[in-house]
């Protein structure tokens, strides 16, 4: 189930548009924590509340959409506006539930009021996006829906909120024109106004602007347009009934330049993110690598005194073997005790070499170790320089294509100035006249 959530004001506009004659069914299902009995009422009421604030954006909207042909049933829209509602953090606030049926499908539509009454103060909704993000792959996990391409591949986000990870894999995947196609109908289907629509292509990868034949455009990070008209299916009549004129939009050149800024911010910060995980990369490895040499010598030592205490139990067994007193002198006599320092000399280099190669292969295991954490080391850092020269690179790139746009921008405004004088030109006595 596909959620879209947005913070917006319009209490009247919101109500009408959720109250449209154009679907099929519209029902209001729920009004809780009104006096209100009509959706008109109850939104109005939350504008009035919200008057005592200086929040603007007092209402949190959330449509609900569930895959085609799925029979999603009431109780099913409701647990899953229950579980938004409490990952949001809107428990208990004041919510109305409409539902539409349109063209053989259903879904659904909440709306609460941010306000707390009691305490006067809007509830903050931080990363409402990601949140309602991880709701609907629960549901889609939950009722064994396939889940959308968008949820399995993160790259298909904005590119201006994703991690270096993110951005280098969205990189290496070509654009599919059935997800853009999609992305932006989505975001169609899910907006009510400019406002809202532009926030919906901003939140995957695309923003609002002005074409240059008139007409809504939506651009990537690359500068492409696309027609939104031709990309939606939708008359641009419509289009403009539904978004109003696109005038206040930026022209595309415009629209090209602030996004090639807003990802050559978004570069400068990966560096400097890719920057403070060398440092702490560096401090880790520094710390690993006293900690490694710290266990290494703290297994040599226990390695030498097992070691001694071997050397001596054994060397003590050796010097058993000489007996004392007459029995001694007996064995000097006869050649025992000769024989006897033989064998124990003989035994004592073969303990000697056994200990020195035990010892041995216990450092050359150390040292394997070191290396490796050492080439861990050496490839991590290599790593970080590519990382952060192709940022760089990237950086470099989405500058010298917001100063294009701009040059071209800049161009098409002198023209536009020029074009008067050059229509009429003048003379010293006056406007020039045919003969």
């Amino acid at each position: 189930m596909i959620l879209v959530g947005n913070q917006r004001g319009g209490a009247r506009d919101l109500a009408q548009h959720l109250l449209k004659e154009e679907n099929d069914h519209v029902e209001l299902h729920e009004l809780r924590g009104f006096s209100s009995e009509t959706l008109h009422g109850a939104l109005n009421e939350a504008h009035a509340v919200s008057q005592g604030t200086r929040c603007k954006q007092f209402l949190f909207s959330l449509s609900l959409n569930p895959p085609k042909n799925e029979r999603v049933s009431t109780d099913a829209f409701e647990r899953a506006i229950n579980q938004a509602e409490a990952r949001l953090g809107l428990n208990g606030q004041p919510r109305a539930v409409v539902f539409h049926e349109k063209e053989g499908r259903r879904h659904a539509h909440a709306v609460w009021s941010r306000i707390k009454a009691d305490e006067m103060k809007a509830i903050q909704l931080s990363h409402s996006h990601n949140k309602l993000m991880e709701v609907s792959r629960d549901l889609y996990l939950e009722h064994g829906w396939q889940m959308p391409e968008g949820m399995t591949d993160r790259s298909k986000r904005d590119p201006r909120s994703l991690s270096h990870e993110e951005w280098q894999q969205a990189k290496r995947l070509d654009k599919d024109p059935r997800a853009i196609k999609t992305a932006i109908q989505d975001a169609w289907a899910s907006s009510d106004s400019s406002a809202a629509f532009s926030h919906a292509l901003e939140e995957r990868g695309f923003k609002l602007a002005r074409g240059d034949r008139r007409g809504f455009v939506a651009i990537d990070e690359t500068g492409k347009p696309y027609a939104i008209s031709k990309w939606v299916g939708v008359k641009a009549k419509d289009i403009r009934d539904r978004l109003g004129s696109e005038a206040p939009l930026p022209d595309l050149n415009e629209a090209r330049e602030r996004y090639a800024r807003d990802m050559q911010a978004s570069m400068d910060g990966h560096r400097k993110k890719l920057l403070e995980e060398a440092r702490a990369k560096k401090e880790a490895a520094q710390r690993a690598r006293a900690a490694l040499v710290e266990r290494q010598r703290e297994e040599r030592a226990r390695l030498t005194t097992a070691l001694e205490a071997r050397q001596q139990a054994e060397a003590k067994t050796r010097q058993s073997r000489f007996r004392p007193g007459l029995g001694g002198v007996w064995d000097h006599l006869r050649g025992e005790h000769a024989r006897i320092q033989s064998q124990n000399e003989a035994e004592a280099y073969a303990a000697h070499t056994r200990d020195r190669k035990q010892k041995d292969e216990a450092i050359f295991r150390q040292i394997e170790e070191r290396q490796r954490l050492q080439q861990d080391r050496n490839q991590e850092r290599l790593e970080q320089l590519r990382q952060r020269q192709e940022v760089l690179t990237d950086a470099r790139a989405f500058a010298e294509r917001a100063d294009q746009a701009r040059n071209e921008r800049l161009a098409a405004f002198r023209e536009r100035r020029q074009q008067p004088a050059q229509k009429r030109p003048r003379t010293r006595d006056g406007p020039e006249v045919g003969r």
